[in-house]
């Protein structure tokens, strides 16, 4: 059975930001077992997939209608919720992201640490409720 286009392409959102998280979370691993050139390469990756999900999820939203939550009660409150606190810090974690790698880019390694304390968490935080998301409007759970 052949998914709608809209469903493969927000599956393709789906598997770009899962490799975008998976690289992150081996970029942090990395710099923690200080092997500076493979985080570097793994934050570089973890950047571009987040990147290529922006640009199908635009592509996405101008294409297709969204698709609504179809759940009621207790777990609509806690979907828009978890949608309203993904989404601040989705804006958020853009810039952050940007400012954050420019400092490591730029050799401002303390700069960059200090900032990249903060992204880190987000990041992880706006990635792991994005795919929460995504099993609860498909209803994949």
């Amino acid at each position: 059975m052949s998914l709608p286009p809209a469903e493969q392409v927000a599956a393709l959102n789906t598997a770009l930001i899962v490799i975008s998280g998976v690289f992150l979370l081996a970029g942090y691993v990395l710099i923690r077992r200080r092997q500076i050139v493979w985080h570097q390469r793994a934050m570089l990756t973890a950047t571009t997939f987040a990147g290529l999900f922006l640009v199908a999820y635009v592509a996405r939203y101008f294409l297709y209608a969204p698709k609504l939550f179809a759940g009621e009660g207790g777990v609509r409150v806690f979907y828009l919720a978890l949608l309203l606190s993904h989404t601040v810090l989705a804006v958020a974690v853009g810039p952050l992201v940007l400012v954050t790698l420019r400092r490591a880019l730029r050799g401002e390694f303390l700069r960059h640490r200090r900032l990249a304390r903060f992204t880190l968490p987000i990041w992880l935080y706006v990635v792991v409720t994005g795919w929460t998301i995504f099993l609860m409007l498909h209803n994949v759970a």
